[in-house]
């Protein structure tokens, strides 16, 4: 089929994705994730179809908890449900995405990661909302750029029927969001035959119906309670391949390759840097500026960050490597380390010859991150004792966490 290219910001990639597999949209408009939800509902005034044939039913309430309660009855109802959030209206879904996780939902969140209100509001893109996320049980899968935020979104979407949980797709508020690209579109006639209908039949019978009743939202004592916890295990288990299979399945009809870890760089490399979001597209263009100059380095870009996964961590990983430096767009005060860094510690826990980690926040609150800031980080992995716990775009004079940027390149 003849590519159609076509220019879009993040939001618009996402939302075209989103549409071709939602029934029911609830929404509530939060900066910077609006636009999705806003033209997902013209679209749907105008008659758009999904690939069901169907248009989308779009429900706007008053609060994002509206729209989580709303999205979480929708889902028990039997209807393919979505909505799009940031900040704080993904604080206010938190209750609900225990529930939808629990109870074996497919929804999808797109979510264009924003700051939340700490000692200030700041409406600009970090990763604070969704690390807030982690622990509800949701899959997370992160896009670095407008490509990604379609091709990503689909392979979302896909992956939630067929794994039967529910999914945040995430990428960086602005800085993807409202990037205008020109981006390949994916057909809805191509991805529509890749559809698990059967898993959408499994999920309709479970579903809330007076032909077959079922009991939800029971009260559980603690003779059954941590059982029932641990049997949702295999869903999750089973997600690493799920996303990898749609990745791969998306690979046929783009042409682009996704895995759930992407490493670029040299093959031999010794000094790595971890990290998700749109950080991942400048480190990309500062590893050919020094592989260029004959240095072994690379970036480990992680697009599924929930369930974690060791071996596909490990396949993309180089066994060269000697040090790596974990990037995190989120500050947790009083941790011994933000989320990605201790998650990638863990990895290498009990690991023979285990690299050297160190871990580093970056870009809160859309603080730019340039290269000559990225340059500075694998100066840092150059040292015979790295600094570890360090911040770069910032010069701290408080606590002295900033690592000094060099010349500007």
């Amino acid at each position: 089929m003849t590519k159609v290219m076509k220019t879009m910001d993040g939001n618009m990639a996402a939302a075209d994705a989103s549409y071709a597999y939602t029934e029911v949209a609830a929404i509530y408009p939060i900066t910077p994730s609006t636009p999705m939800a806003e033209t997902v509902d013209e679209w749907a005034a105008h008659g758009r179809k999904n690939i069901f044939g169907q248009t989308v039913k779009v429900v706007e309430m008053q609060s994002e908890a509206g729209a989580a309660g709303s999205m979480h009855g929708s889902l028990a109802a039997g209807a393919l449900t979505t909505t799009y959030t940031a900040s704080q209206g993904l604080l206010l879904m938190i209750p609900n995405l225990y529930k939808m996780a629990g109870e074996l939902l497919p929804g999808v969140l797109h979510v264009s990661a924003r700051a939340i209100a700490t000692h200030a509001l700041s409406i600009f893109g970090d990763h604070q909302d969704v690390m807030a996320a982690r622990q509800t049980g949701v899959v997370m899968l992160a896009s670095s750029n407008v490509q990604e935020a379609m091709d990503l979104a689909h392979v979302t979407h896909l992956s939630a029927i067929k794994a039967s949980l529910p999914f945040i797709h995430f990428f960086d508020g602005f800085r993807t969001s409202h990037e205008a690209q020109k981006i390949e579109v994916v057909n809805y006639e191509d991805v529509a035959k890749l559809v698990d209908y059967e898993a959408i039949k499994a999920f309709r019978n479970r579903s809330l119906n007076p032909e077959h009743p079922t009991v939800k939202g029971t009260a559980q004592n603690p003779d059954i309670y941590f059982q029932m916890r641990e049997a949702a295990n295999p869903y999750y288990n089973a997600v690493p391949d799920i996303v990898e299979h749609y990745m791969r399945e998306i690979e046929k009809i783009t042409g682009r390759v996704y895995h759930p870890f992407d490493y670029y760089g040299d093959p031999n490399a010794e000094n790595v840097i971890v990290a998700m979001g749109s950080v991942c597209d400048t480190a990309h263009e500062v590893v050919d500026y020094l592989m260029a100059k004959g240095e072994k380095v690379g970036i480990l870009k992680v697009h599924l960050y929930r369930p974690f996964c060791a071996e596909y961590f490990f396949k993309a990983l180089p066994k060269s490597v000697k040090k790596i430096a974990v990037l995190d767009r989120t500050k947790e005060p009083g941790s011994l380390g933000e989320p990605l860094y201790l998650d990638i510690l863990n990895l290498f826990y009990k690991a023979e010859n285990k690299p050297e980690i160190v871990g580093g926040r970056y870009g809160l609150a859309s603080k730019d991150t340039t290269p000559s800031q990225i340059i500075a980080v694998f100066d840092n992995l150059k040292a015979d004792k790295p600094k570890n716990r360090f911040t770069i775009g910032i010069v701290d004079d408080v606590t002295n966490t900033s690592l000094p940027e060099g010349e500007v390149v």
